[in-house]
């Protein structure tokens, strides 16, 4: 078994390139994705839960499913709407 003593130059430097690393994350852009749950597409799209279940399983929504909870993409959504309304 190796020690290793660690002094506070050691931190400070550990300090500084762990700011940088994280300022850098930061200013990459980020993809900002906005998630509805299945109650607020049913009122978006006026369905029925059946008919939300209906568009699921033939693969026409696109969702994403957390424990027993379904989410969708309100971009994906937002097209279903601009698509129903041609």
């Amino acid at each position: 078994m190796t020690v290793e003593f660690i002094t506070k130059e050691d931190l400070n430097v550990f300090k500084k390139e762990l700011l940088q690393d994280l300022l850098a994350a930061l200013q990459q852009p980020q993809k900002n994705t906005q998630w509805l749950k299945s109650c607020d597409v049913r009122t978006l799209l006026n369905i029925s839960p059946n008919t939300l279940q209906r568009l699921r399983v033939k693969g026409l929504i696109k969702f994403s499913k957390v424990g027993s909870s379904f989410f969708y993409n309100a971009d994906d959504v937002q097209k279903m709407l601009e698509g129903a309304k041609r």
